[in-house]
């Protein structure tokens, strides 16, 4: 089987959103955690590789080095015929980076002069009209991640986002060029690329105006863009048509011994933790105690375990409001309170794992990260989708199943339906 499709994605969830996207378009798709090397074996029975990497945060440096890594493994090592530069539909990063700086690295290895940049995913509330970026229906920087605690969006105009991160300049590709299709969009491209444009920002308000931008640039060699594009793209291939569907394995009933973890800020799980907490056990993480007390891991493990098997989860939480968050991160710093989270969270992992817990379901793309290699897990199966962009993916080494899920996805009762799908 001939792949497709390597996908170089900039965090852990949004590697799960963009292969559950396409496995729901009908490709066989594999997940490898982190940069494969030389020993890394390639699973030629897939359509499509997406690799997870943790290159949002890191520095730029460290992003490019790992991003170009991997894409000379998908091209040389495992034969990909195109390269889709996978980041976050809200566009999450810095004015130093660090999508600019990938792309750009991105665009010279693969020799290409323009780079489409297409974050919307609409099904999920993620649109793009005349450049600006909404969450549904709200400006990006008026939605809720203007308070993210790692990439605060202080501006929802993609051009200027990109422009300030990048090298060169950028253009649109407005909706009514969209909707006049496939030919009126790679004529636009062509256009700007003679204006000395690097970068075409498109835009699109429904998933079916990904379709005809997916088939406009179906024969690029790199693309980037949110998972709405990585799934138009597949569509275009198969021909199928896109629904949400729960194909896919489930994990099994029996034995289930799950933890719910919570370490994003974002405005939905804020929601989400609210919701479960009237109905499950629930601890709030203590960051003081997290960076002082080397026990406090082993006092909320023993509370874990305490817990009825077959009641609803445990959840603990670093998960906070706005301003409760700021009073945190200026009594211990933003860099600090979030490595303190993160190192405490794969602690907690790793102890669970030897109580024989199994289900890990996790909320925030840094604390699913760690979750992921804390467990030194190498490689995912992707099963049935929970929610648009969230499925549940599966380790056979570990014998553990997980949902890891990116800060606002999913509705107000993720954490309690996920457990539904297999509490039958």
């Amino acid at each position: 089987m001939t792949i497709k499709l390597g996908v170089i994605a900039d965090d852990f969830t949004g590697a799960t959103d963009i292969a559950s996207f396409i496995v729901q378009s009908g490709w066989q798709v594999t997940q490898l955690l982190g940069v494969p090397d030389e020993n890394t074996p390639v699973p030629y029975d897939v359509d499509a590789i997406v690799i997870s990497l943790k290159s949002r945060s890191c520095s730029v440096n460290e992003a490019v080095e790992q991003s170009l890594k991997s894409c000379q493994w998908l091209r040389f090592k495992a034969g990909c015929r195109q390269i889709f530069f996978k980041y976050c539909s809200t566009f999450d990063s810095t004015s130093e980076g660090n999508i600019g700086p990938v792309m750009d690295a991105l665009m010279a290895d693969l020799q290409t002069d323009i780079s489409l940049i297409c974050p919307a995913l609409p099904v999920n509330g993620r649109t793009v009209l005349n450049g600006n970026l909404f969450v549904y229906g709200q400006l990006l920087n008026e939605s809720g991640m203007q308070y993210h605690p790692v990439t605060p969006m202080k501006d929802s105009n993609l051009l200027r986002l990109i422009e300030q991160q990048a090298e060169g300049i950028a253009g649109l590709i407005d909706l009514n060029c969209v909707r006049q299709g496939k030919e009126a969009i790679y004529y636009q491209l062509k256009l700007l690329r003679k204006q000395g444009i690097r970068y075409a920002v498109v835009d699109a308000v429904t998933m079916e105006d990904l379709l005809p931008i997916a088939q406009a640039v179906s024969e690029m060699i790199l693309v980037t863009g949110g998972s709405g594009l990585g799934a138009a793209l597949t569509c275009y291939h198969t021909g199928q048509i896109w629904s949400a569907s729960a194909i896919g394995n489930i994990p099994p009933t029996r034995g289930r011994k799950t933890i719910i973890l919570s370490g994003s800020c974002s405005v939905m799980t804020n929601k989400q933790v609210i919701e479960y907490k009237k109905i499950a056990p629930a601890i709030s993480l203590n960051i003081g105690e997290c960076i002082n007390n080397p026990e406090y891991a082993n006092k909320l493990i023993e509370w874990i375990i305490q817990q009825p098997v077959n009641g609803l989860a445990p959840i603990l939480y670093a998960t906070q409001p706005p301003e409760l968050l700021e009073m945190i991160q200026q009594q211990y710093g933003v860099i600090e309170a979030s490595n303190a989270v993160e190192r405490f969270f794969a602690e907690i992992v790793r102890k669970l794992r030897y109580q024989g817990v199994n289900t890990f379901i996790v909320a925030g793309g840094e604390t699913s990260a760690q979750v992921v290699q804390s467990l030194g897990i190498n490689q995912f199966s992707i099963g049935a989708s929970i929610t648009p962009g969230v499925p549940w993916v599966y380790d056979s080494h570990t014998d553990c199943w997980f949902a890891l899920k990116s800060g606002n996805f999913g509705e107000i009762d993720f954490f309690q339906y996920a457990q539904k799908m297999y509490h039958i």
